[in-house]
């Protein structure tokens, strides 16, 4: 991605994020300030933190339809990596251009070093978890809540 354009990209991927948060459970308060403290930790000064990239996805015609960001995850283990956020554009979504950018983003990864690439998907965002599953994700860990009122 541009340089110059990362910061509205941060913007817009820090409010889809407490948007996601919000959908998941937490109040707008609390989603707002999870994503920014994220944020913050991920995108030091503006800049990606060290081996952090995020590209654009980018269509047959030339055309940004969304972005990749990838990276090692939080781990001490250097060869496991990380999805840290992939958005495919809603009127261009189910054309392939997601399944692309992942394919390409475990190219990237394995060419840093990468042995696993792991991500975390929304339980609500089934259409992403289809597409990781076909992809040959695997679940290892589930979160689960239940509305009490």
């Amino acid at each position: 991605m541009d340089a110059r354009l990362l910061p509205d990209w941060l913007e817009r991927s820090r409010a889809e994020y407490a948007k996601d948060l919000v959908t998941a459970g937490q109040t707008p308060e609390d989603a707002h300030r999870h994503a920014d403290e994220s944020m913050a930790r991920s995108f030091p000064s503006g800049t990606p933190s060290p081996g952090h990239a995020v590209f654009d996805v980018v269509d047959d015609a030339g055309e940004t339809v969304g972005y990749l960001w990838i990276g090692p995850d939080t781990s001490d283990d250097a060869g496991a990596w990380w999805i840290w956020d992939i958005m495919i554009d809603a009127d261009k979504r189910g054309r392939g251009l997601g399944r692309m950018a992942m394919v390409l983003g475990e190219e990237y990864a394995r060419a840093q070093g990468a042995h696993t690439l792991g991500l975390s998907v929304f339980g609500f965002n089934t259409g992403a978890r289809g597409l990781y599953e076909s992809l040959g994700y695997e679940t290892t860990s589930v979160k689960m809540l239940k509305r009490l009122g």
